[in-house]
Formats: C-alpha cells, structure tokens, sequence
C-alpha cells in the first residue's frame, strides 16, 4: 500500500510478518517491564581462537559453552523473575539470536552444560541452517533460559543485548579483534572480544550480575574441549 508522503516522497507501507511480529511484541515487553542493567567486560581470546582453529569449529560454539558453564555456575542467571517469584531451571538451554527469512529467530540448544564441544559445533551450525531455511519447528524455538547474540559473526564490535521476557539475562558478544598485549614483560599481539551482558535486577543484582559476567569470561578464556 502507498500513499503521498510530502516532502518525504511516496510513503510505502508494509504489513509485518507473524515472525516480525512476535520480534516487535517481545522487544517492547522487554524494554517496558524487565529493570535490566548492562555490564561489558574484555575477554582474551588468544586460547579461544586457537582451540577454534584446532578443532575447525565456529566461535558461536565456544561461547555457547562458555555460557552455559557460567550459568551453572551462577543458578541465578538461569532463572526468571516472574509473579514476585524466583524460578530457578534444572536445565541450561541457551537460545541462540540467528537471522532467519523474514527478520530473527532463537533457536534452542539445548542441555548446553553437558554437551562436548565438537557436539555443540554441530548442532549450532545445523540450528543456523534451518533458520536460514525457514525450517525451524515450535519444539526448536522453545525453552530456552537465557540467550545469546553473537553478533560478531556479522563483524560488529559491540552489542547491547536485549533480555527475552522472562529471562533473567542475555549476552551480546563482539567480533574479535587484534590489538597489542603485554605478555611476560613482552608486546603481542592480543585477540580480544568485548561480552556485554543485561540483567534482569530484580533477580540477578549486582554481585551477582558481576559474578556471571566474570564467569563468562574466564571460560571465554580457558576454553572447555
């Protein structure tokens, strides 16, 4: 539909998706009703993109892992605030942010904690794939308990992470980037990524908050196989 814009020109209008939908009606909750503060934090990547290299697997994946370890870590950023109440989940399913046909989609992977690391390469990589497709179904873009935008891959510096209602927090991770280091008395070169993450305050305070983000990036680090 097109209608006379003025000075602006013709003005076309679009009806969105169910898909853009969805992505609209969950950004506005968020923003509306979750009291988020924002942390970042520098990690180190010189391990991490080794191990990337030796294993010919993606980055996505080690962050997964990453994640998920430090959601075990700290039960409290695997939770939710919700009717006044603390729900705290037995399982760490971290949604993956991915572009999908007609604007995001966050597919699940599920019991990320336990899984390998060559296992959580794979079926990142096959979640990419179908949501690329268009070919994800209800149980894959269900029940997660936290989500992560990798926001990297699509050269991006930083990211400011939008929290998934109810979700007590989410993560955005930067591309990687060279920039000098100091190492045993000597100038390398370093591998960095900037992680920043949004937390839900009225569940994962300060302290806490501080404590996930610090776990994040010691496992970013000191990469789990």
């Amino acid at each position: 539909m097109s209608a006379a814009g003025g000075n602006r020109g013709e003005t076309r209008v679009e009806e969105p998706s169910r898909a853009q939908r969805t992505i609209a009606r969950r950004a506005a909750e968020s923003r509306a009703t979750i009291p988020d503060i924002e942390l970042t934090v520098e990690a180190d990547m010189t391990a991490g993109v080794a191990l990337q290299q030796a294993r010919s697997c993606s980055l996505t994946a080690l962050l997964i892992k990453a994640c998920a370890l430090a959601l075990r870590e700290v039960p409290r950023a695997n939770g939710a605030y919700r009717d006044g109440h603390f729900e705290l989940y037995s399982r760490v399913n971290v949604g993956l942010v991915v572009a999908s046909g007609d604007g995001l989609s966050i597919p699940v992977v599920f019991d990320a904690d336990a899984k390998p690391l060559p296992e959580l390469a794979e079926e990142a990589d096959r979640l990419v794939a179908r949501a690329a497709a268009g070919e994800l179904t209800p149980p894959e873009l269900s029940g997660a308990t936290f989500t992560l935008s990798d926001v990297g891959a699509y050269g991006i510096a930083t990211a400011a992470p939008v929290i998934v209602p109810p979700h007590a927090a989410a993560v955005a991770t930067g591309a990687v980037r060279s920039t000098p280091a100091v190492r045993d008395g000597a100038i390398v070169a370093g591998q960095w990524m900037t992680i920043t993450l949004a937390a839900d305050h009225r569940i994962l305070y300060g302290q806490e908050a501080f404590r996930f983000l610090t776990a994040i990036k010691g496992h970013v680090e000191a990469p789990a196989a």
